[in-house]
């Protein structure tokens, strides 16, 4: 499917505008991923902080995109959309191998400690669940590094700083919600 994006395309900050690449990822990723991704809980997660400026939410499709567009903003603000970033030279506390932050979302291995099911995503991957491992694979395997930081955004939004200090929120646009939305529909109606 050829997906011409216009609001997805938008700056994010200071760190450019993300890449057709990024995007179909991204995109294909919603499609496919499992409805509990999305659904209710009862933790204080992305969709809480980022109510005001998406909300309010109007079903699982609607909610698939703003995770989409949650996820956009933030793989600018964290690496400037850069599977292979590595570890934050700014950060004194990532000197270990289960703190370094890896990849496009600048996700660590430490965070798998927030849920069993972290781990066991990294392990169905084929991994052997070890920080270095995570490392690995958040760098090597897109659709993972993709679903592991939608669903660690479910658990806690203190995680990632530019969610937890309120960065990516100005930067969030219900345009590019509205354009994931009709790409979720569209690729649903064609199956």
């Amino acid at each position: 499917m050829t997906r011409e994006f216009k609001a997805c395309k938008e700056k994010v900050h200071n760190r450019g505008r993300p890449s057709d690449l990024f995007l179909n990822r991204l995109t294909d990723w919603g499609v496919a991923a499992p409805a509990d991704v999305f659904g209710k809980n009862d933790k204080f997660d992305i969709y809480s902080s980022t109510i005001h400026q998406l909300g309010p939410w109007q079903g699982e499709v609607h909610r698939r995109a703003v995770m989409l567009e949650v996820l956009r903003v933030l793989g600018g603000f964290e690496s400037s959309w850069d599977w292979d970033a590595g570890r934050d030279t700014t950060n004194p506390r990532s000197d270990t191998s289960c703190t370094e932050e890896a990849g496009i979302f600048q996700c660590s291995g430490n965070s798998m400690a927030f849920s069993p099911t972290l781990k066991a995503l990294l392990i169905s991957t084929g991994a052997d669940g070890s920080c270095l491992s995570f490392i690995t694979t958040t760098k090597d395997n897109p659709q993972f590094a993709i679903e592991y930081c939608a669903r660690l955004i479910r658990f806690t939004v203190k995680h990632h700083g530019p969610i937890k200090n309120r960065h990516i929120h100005t930067w969030l646009r219900r345009e590019a919600v509205h354009e994931f939305q009709t790409f979720l529909v569209n690729a649903v109606s064609e199956d």
